[in-house]
């Protein structure tokens, strides 16, 4: 190499030297020997992901076609009534037994008023009827007793009857020999008629009184018949009118709806003033601590999914550093295409097999659920451990 000019050195300019020959060799030399190890590193790498691949990523299916999803209620009034009032908001966590609506209860008050006054009369009307029997019961003895005095007066009108024919018999026996006046054997004839005429009416006074008596009877059977094996509770037009007061409390409770479980309210579609009919949705209770994933995976890949089987998810709400635990626990009764509106017809000729996904059912872990809440409808990655068995 040319030494360099000092006077060069000291103006701090630099000249660009050319390599010699024998450096030029030594550069070409080398190309071949680090072409050969950057290929080794290579093809070490491939094998090592290959390896990676074969023994653990072969124990592994994995989707990012999968949601969350929840059993959610929908929240329907029972009763047709007004809105007067809504004290929760869209995004608002509920829980149970929370008030989610009021509506106008005024006629449903009325309603049970009316229902309890029917009430007490019915009670009433049955110890009426209790009292009623005991009257005709005591009515039923005394026709009894009528009957008994009638058969007396006519055994006494048949003894007056048979001394008036006896009278009658000696006075016209008398009157042939001119001892008795024909005005004193009129007389006798006119006591024997009359006595018949009473034995007659004893008679017909029996009859009166045995008819009575049945009458008496047919009238408590009846009054029995209301009352009998039964209790003030448990008389049938009691009980009818029990069950109509328990409806009207019913529907009087029913102007408060209530959140049935734990959620966040969503949907809300119901404002104050709006009248209502019964069987409306007017919100939705979405159940954040309860809520699944339904990884819909292709037919190839469920070849040994099984349920039980542990899973990881991933969310992009919290993003890949928050992992979700759950495992396994069943499958779809058909794939999404089987229960669409139009279902697919592969009568045709024209037919292309298309590969098919089976929703799988996804339990999450509630403790992670509550550290990290996910939403409806969010979307997730899942992937399922299928070299563990069932571990349920």
């Amino acid at each position: 190499m040319a030494e360099r000019d000092p006077q060069e050195m000291l103006h701090g300019e630099t000249q660009q030297v050319e390599p010699t020959e024998a450096e030029a060799a030594a550069v070409k030399s080398a190309d071949p020997r680090r072409k050969k190890v950057l290929l080794g590193l290579t093809g070490a790498f491939l094998l090592a992901g290959g390896g990676w691949y074969m023994f653990h990523d072969t124990g592994h299916v994995s989707t990012d076609n999968a949601y969350v999803g929840a059993e959610s209620a929908q929240v329907t009034p029972l009763i047709a009534a007004a809105v007067t009032d809504v004290p929760v908001v869209n995004t608002q966590y509920v829980h149970k037994g929370d008030v989610l609506l009021r509506l106008d209860d005024s006629d449903f008050k009325l309603a049970v008023e009316k229902a309890e006054a029917a009430y007490l009369k019915a009670r009433r009307q049955y110890q009426q009827s209790s009292a009623t029997s005991g009257s005709l019961a005591a009515q039923v003895g005394a026709r009894a007793a009528d009957i008994g005095q009638a058969q007396a007066q006519f055994v006494a009108a048949q003894s007056t009857v048979a001394k008036a024919k006896a009278d009658l018999d000696r006075r016209e026996h008398l009157a042939g020999d001119g001892f008795v006046s024909r005005e004193e054997l009129t007389s006798f004839r006119n006591a024997y008629v009359s006595a018949q005429s009473n034995l007659r009416e004893a008679q017909a006074a029996i009859a009166q009184a045995q008819a009575n008596r049945g009458a008496a009877q047919e009238s408590y059977a009846a009054n029995q018949a209301l009352i009998a094996g039964t209790s003030v509770d448990t008389s049938p037009d009691v009980a009818a009118a029990k069950a109509a007061l328990d409806q009207a409390r019913l529907d009087l409770s029913r102007t408060i709806i209530r959140a049935p479980m734990d959620g966040v309210v969503t949907n809300r579609q119901v404002q104050v003033g709006q009248r209502l009919a019964a069987g409306n949705s007017v919100m939705t209770i979405v159940p954040t601590g309860a809520v699944y994933v339904d990884a819909n995976f292709k037919e190839g890949q469920l070849t040994r999914v099984q349920p039980g089987q542990p899973a990881e998810l991933v969310s992009d709400l919290y993003g890949s550093k928050t992992v979700f635990h759950g495992k396994v626990v069943g499958f779809a009764g058909g794939t999404g295409s089987a229960f669409a509106l139009i279902p697919a017809q592969n009568a045709t000729g024209n037919w292309i097999k298309v590969v098919q996904r089976l929703p799988v059912r996804i339990q999450l872990d509630p403790k992670e659920l509550a550290s990290h809440p996910l939403r409806v409808g969010l979307s997730m990655e899942a992937t399922v451990d299928v070299s563990r068995k069932d571990r349920r």
